[in-house]
């Protein structure tokens, strides 16, 4: 994970011309959220990979260009489902819970 930027998550280093980049921030009560867990499920619903939000609620994931699904799971919440059209370049996905 990378840290914090005004803007969103930093895309320093990243080629996202030859990339398709999925991120965002988890968000509770209009804050950002560290300790979530978010998992990228492919189209038929498949768990291909998760990863803890940062410490300010980032997370991201490299993928194939697709449909995807984003699940959020943060204790004392309900797990949050988010459908994702991802091209080369980068889809922003938040999530507030």
């Amino acid at each position: 994970m990378c840290g914090a930027t005004t803007g969103g998550v930093s895309l320093d280093g990243v080629d996202v011309s030859n990339q398709t980049v999925i991120q965002g921030v988890v968000q509770r009560d209009d804050a950002p959220l560290a300790g979530a867990y978010v998992r990228l499920l492919d189209a038929t619903g498949e768990f291909t990979a998760e990863v803890p939000t940062s410490a300010t609620g980032q997370f991201r994931f490299f993928a194939a260009p697709g449909t995807w699904t984003v699940r959020t799971l943060a204790p004392g919440a309900d797990t949050v489902d988010r459908p994702v059209v991802a091209n080369t370049g980068v889809t922003e996905v938040d999530v507030h819970l």
